[in-house]
């Protein structure tokens, strides 16, 4: 047991874990949805008696082994102070190391260090084999403290599942764990409290922190029959909310659902290192067999002594530990720094995948798009007023709940007061009516002619609705979905990453493709496509491509199922309240920002590199080291290193891709 609150863990030479610190690296999500109630010695009092018995334990023997140091060589208690502080330093890796053999796992790193200091004893090296041990060990519990600390720094980030939910009934208030409450309750939420379901504001309002959920800081307000989303959190005003989903399909469970199981999906370059290690240690101790016994019998003068204690080198060193915590580390914090980022990634497979991406392709309305129509001009004409204009369109499309008749009415603030007699909505055309005893319409190109009302076709990409009254032409108005203030940011973010292709593939008209691809940067675009379409597209793209880079494909989520799905990584945008955005796609941006799609790349290329800065200086220093080991330069000082020190210098390094702003 080291110093660090785990416990010991044996090694599995098949799956290439060596030792406690080789463990998954998982988040440790867990359910506060009961009460916890402590008697007497409990398992965390019971590692914290351990903790400091180690502690002790190690600090008498380090004294011990001082103490030795300084005697005098003649002294007969010299050798009994080594031993004792030997037991002391390292009497639990012995131990561990003695029964792991029983178990059956010959190539732990308990057993390689127990092997080798126990084999400097026995040729006399006391000082040698009492230092390594010690080293070891302080080695042990610094890479204990980052490991720990990364895997709390993701656990603290995903805290988000909420401990209870205030449940309104006749009877009145109760505390209910989340997973009890039904479908269309009444819950209360306090200032401080995490929103435990996913629901609709009856009552009250307040600014909710959503920062857990989407990584993004600016408070967000909320009313009467906002949406509210489960994890985040309250802060200001008391809300009474009506629970639209049960906990098990709420926000926060499939968030949580997500992270957890994103470890279990491995990268290509993970599933090679754990192969690695399964043969590589194993070849490692033989050579070392090899080392100490054969080239005393085929060299003359060689002496047993010195050629066992190079074995002993290459005993130590040839654990794969920094290989074997590094790696996964480095992918399992990639998928934290993106969720820090509001970015969720299924797994490090995905993770690896983006880091290849040279082709990115755009849905239009929603994903470059506000995906919101709005009123972007007003002409008057035969001496009428704009606000005239706008006054009678509202009016037209009072009754209208068509996308293009919300945003006439958004764009109009006052309250609507004139008297409608008559309504008729003309399918394809527009919408007629009778406002203060004059009829009225307010459509589309197609209804002036259909009309013979004689009037200039206006060339312009966005929509026209024109306003007649009594047969003469008013004025009108334009209506576009405008490009996402962050959009432009992230097409160039995107080039300047080296992504060769940026295309756009959308169900709109041509001219509106067209206007915003020219705003945006965008100089390949598809328009005009059906669902079936859009993947028959992207399949030509991912064909005509050369080279093996990856295409991306980022989308809504609702609408473009197929296309994510088909896409090598699907990336959905807005996946907060979205099942069909968090179900689909491989990476779901939290928010409506455009440009995370450039941090999610930014993320996999640091995760990536990271990733192969750790192998190869691993690899470099425990090669080199073994061949010093071999042609006896290296001491067992160095072979401490190339193990000890090597992993937590990889596993510091790994830790760096958590702090991606």
């Amino acid at each position: 047991m080291h110093f660090s609150e785990k416990a010991p863990q044996t090694c599995d030479a098949t799956t290439g874990s060596c030792c406690s610190r080789c463990a998954p690296i998982e988040p440790q999500l867990h359910d506060h949805g009961h009460d916890h109630h402590h008697e007497g010695f409990d398992d965390s009092s019971l590692m914290e008696m351990f903790k400091s018995w180690q502690f002790i334990t190690f600090c008498i023997g380090t004294v011990l082994f001082i103490s030795a140091v300084l005697m005098d060589e003649r002294n007969p208690l010299m050798f009994w102070t080594y031993l004792i502080s030997f037991f002391l330093v390292g009497g639990e890796i012995l131990y561990m190391a003695v029964t792991n053999l029983f178990k059956g796992h010959l190539f732990d790193e308990n057993f390689l260090m127990g092997l080798a200091t126990v084999g400097a004893f026995s040729i006399g090296q006391y000082p040698e084999g009492v230092a390594v041990m010690l080293f070891f060990r302080v080695g042990e519990f610094f890479q204990d403290l980052a490991v720990d600390r990364s895997r709390k720094s993701i656990t603290k980030l995903m805290d988000i599942r909420p401990d209870f939910a205030n449940l309104q009934s006749d009877t009145g208030e109760q505390k209910v764990n989340p997973s009890d409450v039904a479908l269309g309750s009444r819950i209360i939420v306090r200032p401080g409290e995490k929103i435990p379901l996913d629901g609709i504001i009856l009552e009250g309002r307040s600014t909710l922190d959503t920062s857990a959920l989407t990584g993004e800081s600016l408070p967000k307000e909320v009313a009467l029959g906002n949406e509210v989303l489960s994890g985040s959190i309250n802060k200001t005003g008391v809300i009474v909310v009506e629970t639209t989903k049960l906990f098990s399909e709420s926000t926060v469970s499939k968030i949580l659902d997500l992270v957890q199981n994103a470890s279990s999906k491995k990268a290509k370059t993970e599933q090679f290192i754990t192969t690695f290690a399964k043969y590589y240690t194993p070849l490692v101790v033989i050579s070392a067999a090899l080392l100490a016994f054969v080239p005393p019998l085929l060299i003359q003068d060689a002496l047993l002594s010195d050629w066992f204690r190079r074995s002993l080198v290459f005993l130590v060193v040839s654990c794969p530990c920094a290989l074997v915590v590094s790696i996964p580390l480095s992918f399992f914090g990639g998928i934290g720094g993106a969720s820090k980022n509001g970015i969720l990634v299924k797994g490090g497979n995905f993770l690896e995948a983006l880091n290849g991406v040279d082709t990115v392709v755009f849905d239009k309305p929603g994903t470059l798009t506000k995906g919101i129509f709005s009123v972007t001009s007003i002409t008057a004409l035969k001496g009428l007023q704009e606000a005239e204009i706008l006054h009678l369109a509202a009016l037209s499309e009072m009754h209208s709940n068509h996308p293009i008749a919300l945003s006439i009415k958004r764009a109009y603030t006052e309250p609507l007061e004139a008297v409608v007699s008559s309504y008729e909505e003309l399918a394809g055309y527009g919408v007629k009516a009778s406002i203060d005893g004059k009829i009225v319409l307010a459509g589309n190109d197609k209804l002036l002619k259909e009309q013979g009302i004689a009037h200039e076709t206006l060339d312009t990409p966005d929509t026209v609705v024109y306003i007649v009254v009594e047969g003469i032409l008013s004025g009108y108005l334009t209506i576009a979905d405008e490009p996402k203030t962050d959009s432009k940011q992230a097409i160039l973010a995107l080039k300047a990453l080296g992504i060769k292709d940026i295309v756009m593939l959308t169900g709109d008209n041509k001219a509106a493709a067209d206007k915003v691809a020219k705003e945006l940067g965008i100089t390949h675009v598809e328009a005009e496509l059906l669902p079936h379409q859009k993947v028959e597209k992207l399949e030509e793209l991912m064909v005509r491509k050369s080279g093996k880079g990856k295409t991306v494909f980022v989308g809504d989520g609702i609408n473009d199922a197929p296309v994510l799905a088909r896409s090598d990584i699907g990336i959905a945008m807005g996946g907060v309240g979205s099942d069909a955005a968090i179900e689909a796609a491989d990476v779901v941006i939290m928010t409506d920002e455009i440009s995370k799609v450039a941090t999610a790349l930014k993320i996999a290329h640091k995760t990536h590199a990271i990733v192969w800065q750790n192998i190869i200086f691993a690899l470099g220093v425990k090669g080199v080291i073994l061949i010093m080991g071999a042609m006896g330069i290296a001491t067992m000082w160095e072979a401490v290193f190339g193990d000890v020190g090597v992993a937590l210098i990889a596993v510091l390094n790994a830790t760096r891709v958590l702090t991606h702003k």
